[in-house]
Order: C-alpha cells, then sequence, then structure tokens
C-alpha cells in the first residue's frame, strides 16, 4: 500500500518505520526545514560563534521496553546520551535534541518544507493538496501532527475522530534563548517549578555540547498564556527576569538573546493512543492521543502501525480483518 504521513516528527517517523518494516511505501511531509519538530535544534549567530539551543523538548525518557532497546541502539549508534543532571532515565540527542528524528528520517523519504493544507478523497484514494499542488494518489493518510491542525482537516473527513483532537487542547509554551561572555556562576545548571519558569538549563552544559555559555528558560503555561501574543524583545527580557529572581542576584545582559513561541507545546493526552478509520484509510497519532513525553509520540506512531496491520484495505475500499 501507499502511505501517506503528514507530520515527520518523532509519531510520524515511528509510524513510518513500522510500515516500511511491513513492505508498504511510505511518503513524509512537513512543513519543517529539517527534522525535529519539537525536539528542534536551533542555531544563532553570536560574537562568539554559532551557537546551538535545544529549544523544545529539552530531553526524553525510555521506560517502555521496545523504545529502551530502540535507545540502547541510538546510545550505540552515538545518536543519543544519557544525561544524569536531569534524571536517571534521563536522555539527549547529541550532539542536538533533533539527533534522534535525523536519525530516524535518514532511511525514509521525506518532503520538508511542503506544507500540506488539506486532502481530497477520489476513487477511494487520497490526494493532499499543498502549496505546490496535489500530491498523490495514496491509499491511506496518517496525520501525525498536534491536535489542534489535525482537528482542520479530520473535521472535513471524519468528524467523529475531528472530535477527539477537538478535545486535546494543547498548552503554549515560551522559551528564551541567551549567549554569555562567561560563565554564570553559582547557577544550578538545571532549574525546574520555580515561579515563571517551567525549566531552565545550562544548554551548553548538557552531553555532547560546547561552546559559549548558553541557557534555554522555558515559562511555565500559565505565565506563557498572559503573555501569549506579547512581542519577541519583551519575553526574552521578561524570562532573563525570572531567572535573576530564581537565582537571588542580577543576571549579566546577554551578548545574544531569542524567544520562540510554541503555541502546541504539552498536551496532556488522551488515552486513545492512535484514531484509524479503516474504510477511509485515515488517521492520527502523537503525544497528544497519549501523553506529553518524546517516548509516547514514538508509542502512539507504533501503535498506529499496528491497528492499521489489524486491516487489510483493498484499493476499491473493501476492508478485510
Amino acid at each position: 500500500m501507499d502511505f501517506a504521513i503528514i507530520g515527520a516528527g518523532m509519531a510520524g517517523l515511528a509510524c513510518a518505520d513500522a510500515l516500511k518494516d511491513a513492505g508498504h511505501h511510505v511518503a513524509l511531509f512537513d512543513k519543517g526545514r529539517g527534522p525535529g519538530g519539537r525536539m528542534s535544534t536551533r542555531r544563532m549567530e553570536t560574537p562568539l560563534g554559532d551557537v546551538a539551543f535545544d529549544h523544545g523538548a529539552q530531553y526524553f525518557t525510555a521506560r517502555d521496553p521496545e523504545f529502551r532497546r530502540l535507545t540502547d541502539a541510538w546510545c550505540a549508534a552515538k545518536v543519543v546520551l544519557p544525561w544524569p543532571a536531569a534524571g536517571d532515565d534521563a536522555w539527549v540527542g547529541i550532539p542536538g535534541m533533533n539527533a534522534p528524528v535525523r536519525h530516524m528520517a535518514a532511511s525514509h523519504s521525506v518532503a520538508w518544507g511542503s506544507l500540506i493544507t488539506g486532502m481530497v478523497r477520489s476513487s477511494n484514494r487520497w490526494w493532499l493538496a499543498g502549496e505546490e499542488g496535489k500530491v498523490g494518489p495514496f491509499d491511506a493518510v496518517i496525520l501525525a501532527i498536534p491536535a489542534e491542525q489535525a482537528a482542520a482537516i479530520l473535521s472535513l473527513h471524519d468528524f467523529p475522530m475531528a472530535r477527539f483532537a477537538l478535545m486535546a487542547r494543547s498548552q503554549p509554551c515560551w522559551t528564551g534563548m541567551f549567549v554569555f561572555d562567561r560563565p554564570l556562576d553559582d547557577v544550578a545548571p538545571v532549574i525546574r517549578n520555580q515561579g515563571e519558569i517551567a525549566w531552565a538549563t545550562r544548554n551548553s552544559a548538557k552531553p555532547g555540547r560546547g561552546g559559549p555559555e548558553a541557557w534555554v528558560i522555558q515559562a511555565n503555561a500559565c505565565w506563557t498564556d498572559t503573555w501569549l501574543e506579547a512581542p519577541q524583545e519583551q519575553v526574552s527580557a521578561m524570562l532573563l527576569g525570572a531567572l535573576a529572581e530564581q537565582t537571588g542576584r542580577p543576571i549579566r545582559e546577554p551578548i545574544a538573546a531569542a524567544s520562540h513561541r510554541w503555541r502546541y507545546a504539552l498536551s496532556a493526552g488522551t488515552g486513545d493512543g492512535a484514531l484509524w478509520n479503516p474504510g477511509l484509510g485515515l488517521g492520527a497519532c502523537g503525544d497528544w492521543l497519549l501523553g506529553p513525553r518524546v517516548e509516547c509520540a514514538w508509542l502512539s506512531g507504533r501503535m498506529m502501525a499496528d491497528r492499521i496491520h489489524q486491516f487489510a484495505i483493498c484499493p476499491y475500499g473493501h476492508v478485510e480483518p
């Protein structure tokens, strides 16, 4: 079968791996310029050279036995390393958090920078509509994108499935990135859930990193919601002030600063794992269907493939268990 997967993050690639292993043809489409999604690594030019930041997910866990085996394989391939400062079961991609996604994407056909705006079903097959015209046909389409984005597409084709997406609201997160000309002395490398700060860390001290003193500060959802539409420069200044407040001392002026607004950062998870309509050949997967962790995104993608494999879809819409 020919599958299209919209979204080449952890969930989409996990599903693609399983479908490809079963002998299917898979094409992935992602609006991002490269691998990462919410595991993205962002580069910033500074007077001390380019500096890379993990400005999305800060680490991931590997508690499921299958995902732990995959993580061990990534470790052997020097794609990830443990990060004890964040916890006994914390792992990071090296040299950036997007390394596992980049590693997975290398074995697939991914159209980066491809924004899919809609889908059309004709003669029991799917065509995708994008900025460069129609792409297809495909036997089935999997949406591996945030719930809010999936709902807009699902509502036109499977409203019961869209209702799941409409109920799975994500929390936003403002992230600040700062570079200093010298280390911030006597500041803990990790700060969690203190005041407006949900997470702050010395990014340059994470395993496999280096370079100038670089910090990532992520605000909690309540604070982010209050300042969601504020200018980036104002947000950067306020996040730096929040760090100073928690350390109890003034923070020197950074030599470079930026902020990024994640509108769809964390979802509580509906607990459904994955959604699949075998009659239409339409499905959805992602952390919003399981839980707000990288591992949950991977598990949801695998669950999606498992549900597909429970049914054989003929080209004319017949479904066989």
